[in-house]
């Protein structure tokens, strides 16, 4: 069972869920882009029972208040809403699990985003300048529409999804999101970037790879051509402190099918708290 969380922040609250004893091993889960803390759910469970996992919504999404009107949604932005939760909790070492978007973020080099996103901005004031009501649509309707939009997801998991990022209105059901979180800035690293970034932490990673996932273009020689260099290049440089496994299934396995990967970031999990005590 998992209980509903609210951490305080200066334009409203940052929303999650948590589960498990709250003196485990803390883990802090981070969604993709437009999800929220459900894409969990499935996981969760699979995962070692000793562990206090905590499953936020950041900002803009799911149960989380939007951002004041006129504020962009700037990569860093999503940075600070991790730090606050961790102020909140005061967590000082814990681990962070982080899918698509909430695995980038997991891993920012803060230094590298400090310029001025004038491509998000601009992008700001057209939206605000067509800003229209949320449209509201049936149970079945907006499922459909996720659904179109995320070819990777099961109706199982959009209905799951569906609990956390809509509210029933008097016309049907509203997304939750605040759409402005499609301005932001999405940057695209090279192989040599990701290892960069990846070498200024100084803790053990683990990256799961989804053999049918958005990570890489979905031509199978293109695919395979990045995954092995990706690979290479992280044995070569960064040697035992990350660990890459490549796994069958698509962008949302985790959710899909969460005993793929259940065993994976289990075993994980165990030795990284092993190792805390130590």
């Amino acid at each position: 069972m998992f209980s509903e969380v609210k951490f305080p922040v200066p334009w409203g609250h940052v929303a999650a869920k948590a589960w498990g004893p709250p003196e485990g091993h803390p883990v802090l889960c981070l969604h993709g882009w437009l999800d929220n803390a459900n894409t969990f759910d499935r996981l969760i469970p699979l995962l070692p029972r000793d562990c206090r996992y905590v499953a936020m919504d950041f900002s803009g999404h799911g149960l989380s208040s939007h951002r004041p009107a006129g504020s962009p949604y700037h990569f860093l932005d999503y940075v600070s809403d991790v730090r606050r939760v961790a102020a909140a909790l005061r967590w000082r070492r814990f681990t962070l699990m982080g899918h698509s978007m909430g695995g980038s973020v997991a891993g920012m080099d803060t230094e590298a985003w400090l310029k001025s996103k004038r491509l998000a901005i601009d992008r700001l004031l057209s939206l605000e300048a067509k800003q229209q009501a949320p449209k509201a649509r049936s149970p079945e309707a907006a499922l459909q529409r996720l659904l179109e939009a995320n070819r990777h997801l099961t109706a199982e998991g959009g209905a799951i999804l569906l609990q956390r990022g809509a509210t029933e209105t008097p016309t049907g059901l509203v997304y939750n999101r605040d759409m402005r979180v499609r301005t932001q800035n999405r940057e695209y690293l090279t192989v040599e970037q990701c290892v960069k970034l990846l070498q200024k932490i100084k803790d053990r990673v683990l990256i799961i790879l989804a053999q049918d996932g958005l990570l890489v273009p979905h031509k199978l020689e293109s695919r395979n051509q990045f995954v092995k260099s990706l690979r290479e290049a992280f044995e070569h440089t960064l040697k035992e402190d990350v660990q890459l496994v490549e796994v069958p299934g698509s962008h949302f396995v985790h959710l899909n099918e969460p005993e793929v990967v259940s065993g994976i970031i289990s075993n994980f999990l165990t030795a990284q708290n092993t190792r805390a005590r130590l």
